[in-house]
């Protein structure tokens, strides 16, 4: 049985113009010059007649934003879906462009039609045709190698080429949307060319780097040396989607803006946490990226261990970025390292085997295009985590995440400890533990289950749920969480982007359970179906301590 939570519905974001008044985008535009911070539109930028009619109170600056591996499947899947749904929704400043940078050979009007394609495939409310030919219009393609100093000579020329006002000009956001492996040259070249330097009279410059960031703590820490040496960290946005998603935002709300659950959220009161991330697809065509990564690099040292530092921080001094990341720092160098004997016992890897998903028969990874058919990459890991600070001394973090599981969610379950007393000892049945369950994806809510007397004569105790969805209680259009990481970076808000030491305090946790399994034999591989829940030896993990897995 479950009760639905009754949320007012929320107040919608956008301002409508009084009869008589601006259209929304003039008055704007007539705010920002009188703010001396751009011009009024002159007739090569005439105001959008479409995107009349909403407004934020926080719009980026005018600015350029260069793409690097804009020819990518993250590009086309993701970042161009993203800023077509932030012009859709007039959340990109009018005076905007982007500068698109790849190897393929394309021209402005062949780019442009593969980007419409995307779109078309790709995005979650479609553009008005006049809207979309606007966005696409705004978007250049510059050919070029990246390890070839030619393509970073002509990129001054070519932002100044662009159609867009000088003040756009003065702001750059480089996105590097590659391989891993072509950040340090990127970046270099970047401060070659001189293209790193912020104006004194005005103008900024940033830079979004993709995961994953490093392979081992070592390479992390030498990446972050040559970023830095180009870029001030205050310059430099490392994204993790996770972090844009809205149940994860949401999470700090709910912790910290509800005084009925903070005051239990300790070792006190909760027996333990759960965190899955679990997907039913397989590797698909990425599996010579997988090969070289694998679900511990994947997954546990970035999603999975951002997810944990939210659950177990404290409570920042402000909402200010470096107040948030400062205390997610400190919880991830509570997690003490762990030892070989701590990985032999405490972290389970496992790779997925023929099988059959939703109904469909799939093939095991060591089939899959790309892998080596003797391959030991993990495509399964379960892990066994403890924060060792005042508030979680004694309390098992769970972690699990894995390709070809039974279905596709992500969830923080966080048990309570058991009632003291068994008080209803006449009941028919036992009342279960207290379960608070934040689910990120794909139903995003928060569900709580508590025990309850059933109607009747008799005493039969049988738990129960609350359960809050967003799409219920809200009719609002929720972002893509590339849309809302996108935007924090055009405001300049870090706050849900990785600061270097966080990165290395996370790699200096996962790094450990590599070099031990580098001189340890795999397990015999494969060891799990194809939709089933991953291995024996991750329940064995759990139910030693006599607690379970939660079935999802």
């Amino acid at each position: 049985m479950a009760t639905r939570v009754k949320v007012p519905r929320a107040a919608p974001r956008v301002a409508v113009p009084a009869p008589g008044a601006l259209p929304i985008r003039e008055e704007r535009l007539a705010r920002l010059a009188r703010d001396g911070r751009r011009r009024r539109p002159t007739a090569q930028h005439e105001v959008n007649p479409l995107r009349e009619g909403l407004r934020l109170e926080r719009v980026p600056d005018p600015h350029v934003m260069v793409l690097f591996g804009a020819t990518g499947d993250l590009s086309h899947r993701k970042v161009f879906p993203a800023l077509a749904q932030l012009w859709r929704t007039n959340l990109l400043p009018a005076d905007w462009g982007c500068l698109a940078v790849g190897r393929r050979p394309y021209d402005d009007a062949t780019f442009r039609e593969d980007v419409a394609a995307s779109l078309h495939a790709n995005c979650r409310i479609q553009l008005e045709p006049e809207l979309e030919q606007q966005f696409l219009e705004r978007i250049s393609y510059h050919r070029g190698d990246f390890n070839d100093n030619a393509t970073y000579d002509v990129l001054s020329e070519k932002v100044e080429g662009m159609h867009v006002e000088e003040d756009a000009r003065n702001n750059l956001l480089f996105y590097l949307a590659t391989q891993p492996s072509a950040f340090p040259q990127i970046v270099a070249q970047i401060g070659r060319c001189g293209l790193d330097h912020e104006k004194h009279d005005g103008g900024w410059r940033r830079i979004i780097i993709e995961k994953p960031f490093g392979r081992d703590l070592d390479s992390a820490r030498k990446l972050n040396r040559e970023v830095l040496r180009v870029f001030r960290e205050t310059q430099v946005y490392r994204i993790d989607h996770y972090l844009g998603k809205e149940t994860v935002r949401n999470l700090l709300v709910f912790r910290f803006g509800n005084g009925i659950f903070e005051p239990l959220w300790n070792r006190r009161y909760v027996d333990h946490v759960q965190i899955t991330v679990s997907e039913s697809i397989g590797v698909e065509d990425r599996g010579a990226f997988y090969e070289e990564t694998g679900a511990v690099r994947d997954v546990l040292q970035n999603h999975m261990l951002q997810l944990l530092s939210l659950v177990a921080m404290e409570p920042p001094a402000t909402f200010a970025a470096d107040a948030l990341r400062d205390e997610k720092l400190k919880t991830l160098r509570a997690i003490a390292p762990p030892t070989r004997h701590d990985v032999a016992r405490n972290v389970v890897r496992g790779q997925y085997d023929k099988g059959w998903v939703a109904g469909q028969s799939r093939k095991g990874y060591r089939e899959e295009r790309e892998v080596d058919p003797l391959s030991e990459t993990e495509t399964y890991v379960a892990a066994r985590f403890e924060v060792d600070d005042w508030r979680w001394s004694g309390v098992p973090f769970y972690l699990r995440t894995g390709k070809r599981l039974a279905k596709r969610a992500t969830e923080i379950a966080i048990q309570f400890r058991d009632v003291p007393h068994r008080l209803f000892e006449d009941a028919s049945t036992d009342p279960q533990p207290n379960l608070l369950v934040i689910r990120v994806q794909p139903d995003e809510g928060i569900l709580l289950r508590f025990g309850s007397k059933v109607p009747g004569l008799g005493l039969e105790i049988r738990p129960v749920t609350m359960d809050f969805t967003y799409g219920a209680a809200f009719s609002a259009d929720t972002p893509d969480a590339y849309e809302t990481l996108m935007l924090d970076s055009m405001l300049g808000d870090q706050s849900l982007f990785t600061r270097a030491d966080e990165v290395e305090a996370a790699w200096a946790i996962v790094s450990p359970i590599h070099e031990a399994w580098l001189d340890s034999p795999a397990p015999e591989f494969p060891n799990y179906a194809a939709g089933t829940w991953g291995p024996d030896a991750a329940e064995e993990l759990i139910e030693h301590e006599g607690r379970r897995w939660r079935r999802l």
